[in-house]
């Protein structure tokens, strides 16, 4: 009960949804609405509340006019296994809402019509954030699969690139399905808009995990990946193949003979505070 308590002094409700809410009021779909908002809301405590179990940093739980967002300050040093449930978390709370409207149903508390209503709006949210779109559930399932093969700033341009592509595909679907659905265009452009800043802000964002690793907050990582690098190789370009979940002992090759190892954190050491990012791998060896 604390944690969650804890969680509902982090709810932000968007202005703009006291808009939505009040033309519900007038058009008469307020009941409709007030279902769809506590759905919401319960997949996000979902969210919420995994982050909470592994001591994520939770920073917000933001209720939009097109949906909501659990946003943590965590930058990609998580384990993957970790990242994978509190994503999951959400998407699963739909279940036991189903389970529990049906039980409702069946002792009479609720009526067919309500239960319909419940189950609809259950799946639209459900399947909707299961869609393969950064920054939606599904998009942040094909990160974390292509995080398994790629290093970081990689994976993270192609969900970016491979969320764009799928969300052209769906906005022709809703072009010749539903031209005129108002709120399909709105999402749309909500999705867009966050793939174009994401993108823009990819370099900020590899910043940020780099220097979440430098300050030692990737602690429990227990998996080791040996990372092969050339002593010719500048710092940056070997902290650019660092990867999520994993820490990296760095083993540095000259014309294919093994001449030394460093820790990352030496290699942080000389990016972030003796501002090296040019240096050859080679000269850290000397200096360490």
């Amino acid at each position: 009960m604390t944690k969650i308590i804890s969680l509902l002094k982090k709810f932000y409700v968007h202005p703009l949804l006291w808009l939505v809410i009040g033309i519900a009021i007038l058009t008469a779909h307020f009941f409709e609405l007030i279902l769809l908002l506590i759905i919401i809301t319960i997949h996000e405590l979902g969210h919420g509340m995994m982050a909470q179990s592994f001591s994520w940093r939770v920073k917000k739980i933001a209720l939009l006019p097109f949906g909501g967002v659990a946003e943590m300050d965590e930058h990609g040093n998580r384990s993957l296994k970790e990242e994978f449930w509190v994503v999951a978390a959400g998407p699963l709370q739909h279940i036991w809402l189903i389970a529990l409207g049906y039980g409702l149903l069946s002792i009479g508390v609720i009526s067919q019509d309500s239960f319909t209503l419940f189950f609809q709006l259950n799946m639209m949210v459900l399947l909707f954030n299961l869609l393969p779109i950064w920054p939606l559930d599904g998009g942040k399932m094909v990160s974390l699969l292509l995080a398994k093969k790629f290093n970081y700033l990689r994976a993270y341009e192609y969900t970016l690139l491979f969320s764009f592509g799928l969300l052209l595909f769906f906005h022709l679907i809703v072009l010749v399905t539903a031209p005129l659905h108002l709120n399909l265009w709105i999402v749309l452009s909500f999705l867009y808009f966050s793939l174009w800043v994401d993108w823009k802000q990819r370099r900020y964002a590899f910043m940020k995990f780099l220097l979440e690793r430098y300050y030692g907050k990737s602690h429990q990582f227990v998996q080791l990946r040996p990372l092969p690098i050339e002593s010719d190789d500048s710092i940056i370009t070997v902290v650019e193949r660092f990867q999520r979940g994993v820490k990296h002992p760095l083993v540095v090759f000259d014309k294919g003979i093994e001449v030394g190892k460093l820790d990352e954190n030496e290699l942080l050491h000389a990016f972030f505070a003796e501002k090296m990012t040019s240096a050859k791998t080679k000269d850290l060896l000397y200096l360490y």
